[in-house]
């Protein structure tokens, strides 16, 4: 019998995750208007970076600067950050549920697009964001080295980037009703950011 370990689990659930990602992206509605490759690869390539340094860092043992881990990360450390990937790759999965059919991997109108306010949208404009980046919190604090932070940061810059353009988009989509869900919700914390 193999020992239990906890690297083992984080990588589980990350594929897990993934596969009902892309199982779920079946059936979406067309694009009326898309991204161009310019503005996909500027939000894209931080995101990629940040969660391949993230990898990077799972895999890792050794003196390196890369796997210096933090002095104060204990034994809570794995069970905590499991639990905040899981709330947050949650988050994520109930939002696309919402979103459903309105959902693409890049900036898209889609043909008859709706706006969505309902469920995890009533807390936060982003709410696949906002729980993708919870789980990469988590899964960093299992980690406990250093440079997850960047990889955190890379992540989220990607976001930033992506969900500036996306509010672009849907304020001309939508005018005045998107700009009052904009005054009403925050973009990915409910209440500060």
């Amino acid at each position: 019998m193999h020992p239990f370990s906890w690297g083992t689990l984080f990588e589980a659930t990350w594929l897990v995750w993934l596969l009902y990602w892309f199982w779920s992206a079946r059936g979406v509605k067309a694009a009326a208007r898309e991204d161009g490759w310019a503005a996909m690869l500027a939000y894209r390539i931080p995101v990629m970076l940040g969660f391949g340094l993230l990898v990077a860092l799972g895999q890792g043992a050794g003196d390196s600067w890369l796997y210096r881990h933090v002095p104060s990360a204990g034994a809570w450390a794995p069970p905590l950050g499991w639990l905040l990937l899981l709330m947050g790759l949650g988050f994520a999965c109930w939002a696309r549920v919402v979103l459903g059919r309105n959902w693409s991997a890049t900036v898209q109108l889609k043909q008859d697009h709706e706006l969505v306010v309902a469920g995890p949208y009533r807390w936060v404009r982003h709410p696949i964001y906002t729980g993708m980046l919870l789980g990469v919190l988590g899964t960093l604090l299992a980690i406990g080295a250093w440079p997850g932070l960047l990889a955190l940061a890379l992540v989220g810059a990607g976001f930033w980037l992506k969900l500036r353009h996306e509010e672009r988009w849907m304020r001309e989509q939508f005018g005045a009703a998107y700009v009052d869900y904009m005054r009403r919700v925050k973009a990915l914390v409910p209440g500060l950011l």
